[in-house]
C-alpha cells in the first residue's frame, strides 16, 4: 500500500474517535454537576424515566433506556441504598417489581435535572442553537436508523 492512498494519521478525523471522546467529555462535565445531589450520569437517565411517567417496572425502565436487565437491577439497587428510589411489588403481578422515585428521589431528581441541563448546555456553548439543535436530530436519526 503506498503511502497515498493511507488515511491521514489525525485520529480527529475519525467519527468514532470523536463521539467517543465528546462523550468522555460531556459524563465528565455531567459526572461533576451532579456529583454534590450523590449521582452521576448513570443515574440521571433512570431517574428521569420514573419522574415524568407513573411507576414502571423495572424491566420497562430497562427497556426505556436500552439496558439490559442486570445493569438495570444494579442500578436501581444504588439509588434505592441512596433512597431516592423504592421497588415494590407489583399489585397485577407479584413477579415484577413497580419502581419508583421517593419523595426525596422527586427532588433531587428536580435539583439534579437543573444542574445536568446546565453542564450540558455549558458543553455545547461553542456551538449556535442551530447546530445544537441539529446535532440532536442528527443523532436522534443515527440511533433510531
Amino acid at each position: 500500500m503506498s503511502s497515498e492512498a493511507r488515511p491521514a494519521a489525525d485520529p480527529h478525523d475519525v467519527l468514532a474517535y470523536l463521539l467517543k471522546h465528546a462523550t468522555a467529555r460531556l459524563t465528565a462535565a455531567t459526572d461533576a454537576a451532579l456529583q454534590p445531589f450523590g449521582i452521576d450520569s448513570k443515574d440521571i437517565g433512570a431517574l428521569r424515566v420514573l419522574a415524568h411517567q407513573e411507576p414502571k417496572s423495572q424491566l420497562q425502565v430497562a427497556q426505556t433506556l436500552g439496558i439490559d436487565r442486570t445493569t438495570m437491577v444494579a442500578l436501581l439497587d444504588a439509588l434505592e441504598r441512596k433512597g431516592v428510589v423504592t421497588r415494590r411489588p407489583d399489585p397485577a403481578d407479584r413477579r415484577r417489581n413497580v419502581v419508583e422515585l421517593t419523595p426525596e428521589g422527586l427532588k433531587t431528581f428536580d435539583a439534579a435535572w437543573a444542574a445536568y441541563a446546565q453542564a450540558e448546555k455549558s458543553f455545547l456553548a461553542g456551538l449556535d442553537p442551530n447546530a445544537s439543535a441539529q446535532l440532536h436530530r442528527t443523532l436522534r436519526t443515527l440511533l433510531e436508523g
